[in-house]
């Protein structure tokens, strides 16, 4: 009997956890060393006192995320079907491309961070890191389970972040005071377009529209009968603590020094003077977490929905999918080689798509899931339809200030 009752526990445990890995990868793939960049820099110049715009950005990526979940819960078919479904083929090839050009423009910034960090950690060249971890990841394509392989990868560097930036928070020692202040909503001079780059990075409807394709991913996977829940909370609300403890270590190691960031790696630098070797070998650790998890996921994201637009299914396992999944590693691999960094041109170019692709995204899915014939139950509360609307509202406002920045800006 007690062997039937730990037999059932060990079930219960392994059930709970594949039921908060579609959130757990969503967490994984937007937490890479761009996250990490951006949030040192806003610890480094305005210390504590951006700390509330993380609350910020992490609520209204719950409020999408979930959205798309209840989406996945609720329909047969992928996300991009219903779209063609209710708006026609084009404008869900039109989403496939734009996903695709989004995730293959940036895929170049996770493989160089991959790069550095191990770079660093070696003191070797980033080269041959890129070229080993890319094909590592491409070599995970061949599994026959890839998502039940992305699922325990993702899991895995979720703790091994979570280790590396829970240590440096211990050792860093911060005032619980102003830790605490920094939650009360302020604007620096001057932080505006830090803030806007911020929630941009942070309230991803790209990674949250992807959230879809794992929650049915999962569905495929579980017995017959399961009932599958939206339990996308944890993995966000992962990815928030994560990102506001890298922000309280820059506004304590950083801030009083007045050290500028240009990359992931100026933390490091940073915090081997004050607490050692250890330290800066851990947070690397880190970084590199959060770069591979990012190359897949990404990847893996950009991949999927546009094989999906093409006709070729929503399944991770399908073939072709997972051509376009390699070739996007590819494509940010080369890139990572040749420039050593992202160039400004392609920057700008895929600003320039997301500026296009990522309202309508988000209109899309707040249509759908306002929609009951396609969502019944699951469909909007009404506290989701007026947090989305508000949500939908910071998406176009920070549409109109990109274009007002990159194109009418003196």
């Amino acid at each position: 009997m007690e062997n039937t009752t730990a037999a059932s526990k060990k079930y219960s445990l392994k059930n709970w956890l594949q039921s908060l890995a579609p959130g757990i990868i969503t967490a994984a793939l937007v937490f890479g060393p761009s996250k990490i960049t951006i949030a040192s820099k806003l610890g480094a110049v305005y210390g504590f006192d951006l700390l509330w715009v993380v609350v910020i950005a992490i609520f209204f990526m719950v409020v999408f995320t979930s959205m798309a979940a209840r989406i996945g819960i609720a329909t047969n078919q992928s996300l991009l079907a219903t779209v063609k479904q209710k708006w026609g083929n084009k404008v869900a090839i039109a989403i496939g491309f734009g996903v695709f050009l989004v995730t293959a423009s940036f895929q170049a910034g996770n493989s160089i961070g991959l790069g550095i960090a191990l770079a660093e950690l070696t003191h070797s060249s980033p080269v041959k890191w890129i070229i080993i971890f890319n094909g590592i990841a491409i070599g995970l394509l061949f599994f026959r389970s890839f998502y039940k392989v992305l699922e325990k990868l993702m899991l895995g560097l979720i703790c091994l972040m979570l280790l590396a930036f829970l240590t440096t928070l211990f050792l860093s020692k911060p005032d619980i005071t102003q830790v605490a202040a920094g939650f009360i909503p302020s604007i620096p001079s001057g932080s505006l377009a830090l803030v806007t780059a911020f929630i941009a990075s942070s309230f991803s409807i790209v990674a949250a529209f992807y959230q879809s394709y794992l929650i049915q991913e999962r569905k495929r996977l579980q017995p017959a009968g399961t009932i599958i829940k939206d339990k996308s909370f944890t993995g966000i609300f992962i990815l928030g603590l994560m990102t506001s403890i890298v922000m309280i270590c820059a506004s304590v190691v950083l801030h009083p020094q007045g050290i500028k960031v240009n990359n992931a790696t100026d933390m490091a630098k940073a915090i081997e003077p004050l607490f050692g070797n250890y330290a800066s070998t851990l947070f690397l650790c880190g970084l590199f977490g959060a770069s591979f998890s990012a190359l897949v996921g990404n990847s893996s994201l950009g991949g999927t929905v546009l094989g999906d637009a093409l006709g070729y299914g929503s399944a991770l396992h399908a073939k072709a999918n997972r051509v376009i999944i390699a070739l996007i590693m590819i494509i940010g691999a080369t890139i990572a080689i040749v420039f050593g960094k992202l160039p400004l041109e392609l920057i700008v170019f895929a600003q320039s798509v997301t500026i296009l692709i990522v309202p309508f995204i988000g209109i899309a899915m707040y249509a759908i899931a306002n929609d009951e014939k396609i969502m019944g139950v699951n469909k909007n509360s009404k506290a989701a339809k007026i947090w989305g609307a508000a949500g939908l509202l910071i998406i176009v406002v920070l549409a109109i200030e990109s274009v007002r920045t990159m194109f009418f800006k003196n």
